[in-house]
């Protein structure tokens, strides 16, 4: 390993800074802040490490949406950033090996509607970008062969849709000479024959209906330096139908590697994905790596013949939890080995928050050293997304040197490993863009949010470790209002994760801040069944959740209560997904809050098993079906328990949630809650899928966190407010 990459992981030990003292006068961040946000994606270094392409996410009030545009920036830091393209919805910044050319995603507008999305390519010596693809259903995911010739890109859409593309201009062309031309169009019918027990994914338009007769499939286009006078044609690679997902060349140029289920109706068998090759002219893939589980990012190794990927193990009896681990084969074909499997942290994991960039990549893939001697990933580590390095020869995982508060949400690094860019975020810091090459601290390239942030007041949270129940110990967090005052009483917001395996951490959370910043202590805790803390940890709750996981929450209320600042008689509680599904167990459970607010929810286990946009066909979170087993399922369903609700309660809907169906959760606790005239509201958000608190639209995301603090503040302070509990 070059010794500018071994010194790579001991900066990351220096401080990061997050900004320059600001003599002026702050203020508490508001709920509005978000339209001033500005966030980085996908950053893609440069081959020679020269530069750093990235994407910039802005607000775009007048739409009430998100703009995304193609910047570059030099990593010695000496100019500021630059915006490279002029579109409103670029994205995918992807270099041409000789870094002479970038390719990108650009979805264009035509009289005001954003048509399908296609691969642009432009020279960094100027020029305008060009449209290298014209498909019917759009274009993405572009990936340059090694000799720079070739974009391979993936597509739903196929060869007979090219076809009758060009066939319709050609009629129209036909149509506009002649317009008195007889005749219409043959009707298309808009039935759905639906067969398949998985028929919806959350986020997916038209309803959250998926067409299975057009998974992506995998093309390829020659891409000459100049244009030429007739645009190559498009070659599809894959098809049939199975998907073909995260593809790569391989080192000679000949295949394409690809990862994908391909067992029909899947959901009937324990998760699994294996990594093939397919020629790069098409034809029958080949399965190069499988293990019992799913195989996730992966990268080649610098002699092209290795090839290290992040792989989840799905256990004998299958398991609710897996702990991701990393991989190596010494080739195609070649018998996987675990490099850490003795390492109990979940390599390429991460922690959650509110603000990951709407609309951007985050590529965080193992990383080769120059030498092919060891591997960069990063990993969720008790609240915290590092990057560590993992010796090949003997799975070693060297920590970080120094516990670090961040998250480093995305990275890539240049051709030689010797240079890494990096977006993180901090607790009081959206996300940067630094560059890390061994020479110092890492190099903050960009600072999008300074000007607004160096005029903010936050506090940095209180990290904690406390006993449960049972003795197993619990990490959380505690922020306090700018103002803190440990001799005054403070109303308490416990918040809860969903998942339930994923963990909140030392990442930047809006929601958390503007709560701190309207006078509430805010509690987060990563009770058991969360991820960062071991395979044991994770799977605890397998077939008992909720449950424990509840009793680990409330022992951390009750270890914040003993510091006396906290007004027990003033306490809220809070969570999404997940964490929606434990708020509705807390208020069944006990009367010790006062107020609470369940997101994207569920309430009754059965109707979630029949109408989410996932199975659970297997036995990962119940034993057997609800008609099979119909206690178990009301036993851990909220809404067997609902005459017990004392607590006002609100739910926060998306009306095209179909991750937490509506129906599932507090649509039927909000009709029982009413039927008992107990005190409830929904509030409803058109449009909005699971995403909501992450990329819903701009202020939908600032109407849900004022409904929110606005319940609070009416239960928990005695404020006036206007939420209404009338439906619409």
């Amino acid at each position: 390993m070059n010794q500018r990459a071994s010194r790579i992981l001991v900066v990351f030990a220096a401080a990061l800074a997050c900004g320059a003292t600001v003599a002026a006068q702050k203020r508490s961040i508001t709920e509005t802040d978000l339209l001033k946000f500005v966030w980085i994606a996908d950053p893609q270094i440069s081959p020679d490490g020269a530069r750093v392409a990235f994407v910039r996410v802005d607000v775009n009030e007048k739409s009430d949406s998100y703009d995304t545009s193609i910047w570059i920036v030099a990593t010695d830091g000496k100019d500021q950033p630059r915006r490279l393209t002029g579109g409103t919805r670029d994205n995918s910044p992807r270099w041409s090996p000789d870094g002479r050319r970038l390719a990108f995603v650009r979805a264009p507008e035509k009289d005001g509607k954003v048509q399908p999305p296609q691969i642009h390519v432009m020279s960094m010596l100027g020029g305008e970008a060009r449209a290298v693809t014209e498909i019917p259903r759009g274009a993405g995911n572009p990936e340059w062969s090694l000799d720079g010739k070739t974009i391979a890109f993936s597509s739903s859409a196929k060869p007979e849709d090219l076809k009758k593309a060009q066939a319709d201009k050609d009629k129209k062309a036909e149509a506009d000479k002649d317009k008195a031309k007889e005749g219409t169009p043959p009707r298309e019918s808009d039935v759905r024959v639906i067969t398949r027990a998985v028929y919806r994914a959350n986020g997916v338009a038209d309803w959250g209906f998926v067409d299975p007769d057009r998974p992506a499939q995998i093309w390829t286009i020659l891409v000459p330096d100049t244009a030429p006078a007739s645009p190559p044609q498009p070659q599809q690679v894959t098809s049939g139908e199975f998907g073909a997902g995260n593809h790569k060349w391989s080192a000679d140029g000949s295949q394409i590697y690809f990862i994908a289920d391909r067992r029909p109706e899947s959901y009937y068998l324990p998760f699994d994905s294996d990594l093939y090759a397919v020629s790069a002219r098409g034809g029958d893939p080949q399965r190069i790596a499988s293990i019992d589980g799913g195989v996730g990012p992966y990268s080649i190794a610098p002699d092209g013949k290795r090839i290290a990927f992040f792989g989840t193990l799905h256990g004998n009896p299958e398991r609710s939890y897996s702990q991701t681990d990393l991989f190596v084969i010494d080739g195609p074909g070649g018998t996987p080995r675990n490099l850490t499997a003795a390492y109990d942290f979940d390599a390429g994991g991460s922690v959650g928050g509110d603000q990951r960039a709407p609309r951007g990549g985050q590529p965080a893939e193992p990383i080769w050293d120059r030498e092919g001697r060891s591997l960069f990933m990063r990993s969720g580590i008790q609240g915290n997304a590092d990057l560590v390095r993992v010796d090949i020869a003997n799975g070693r995982v060297m920590d970080p040197p120094v516990k670090k508060n961040h998250d480093i949400v995305s990275y890539t690094a240049d051709d030689a490993a010797s240079k890494f860019a990096l977006v993180i975020s901090t607790n009081t810091s959206i996300g940067d863009l630094f560059v890390a090459d061994g020479s110092g601290a890492p190099r903050k390239l960009t600072g999008f949010n300074d000007e607004l942030f160096n005029g903010l007041t936050m506090n940095e949270p209180e990290e904690i470790w406390y006993s449960s129940f049972d003795g197993r110990k619990i990490q959380g967090w505690i922020l306090k209002p700018p103002s803190f005052d440990a001799s005054k009483k403070y109303p308490l917001i416990v918040e809860i994760h969903g998942g339930p395996h994923a963990a909140y951490g030392n990442t930047f959370t809006h929601e958390f801040q503007w709560m701190a910043a309207k006078g509430f202590v805010v509690l987060y805790t990563n009770p058991r069944g969360s991820s960062n803390y071991g395979q044991d940890f994770g799977n605890i709750i397998q077939f008992a959740y909720p449950g424990d996981d509840y009793k680990d929450i409330m022992a951390g209320v009750d270890e914040v209560l003993k510091k006396g600042y906290v007004d027990e008689t003033r306490m809220g509680v809070t969570g999404g997904s997940g964490g929606g599904l434990l708020t509705n167990w807390t208020v069944t459970q006990t009367n010790r809050f006062k107020a609470a607010v369940s997101q994207r929810d569920i309430s009754d286990w059965a109707n979630f098993w029949y109408t989410a946009d996932f199975t659970l066909f297997r036995a990962t979170w119940f034993r057997q079906p609800p008609f099979q087993d119909p206690a178990d399922f009301a036993k851990r369903s909220p809404i067997t328990y609902v005459e017990k609700i004392q607590t006002p309660l609100m739910f926060i809907l998306g009306d095209e949630d179909w991750r937490t169906p509506p129906s599932a959760g507090g649509e039927d606790l909000f009709r029982a809650l009413k039927f008992l005239k107990r005190e409830t509201v929904m509030v409803r958000f058109p449009d909005e899928n699971h995403e909501l608190s992450r990329s819903g639209k701009p202020w939908h995301r600032i109407e849900r966190l004022r409904h929110i603090v606005g319940w609070f503040d009416r239960f928990l302070m005695g404020k006036k407010t206007e939420t209404s509990s009338a439906s619409r």
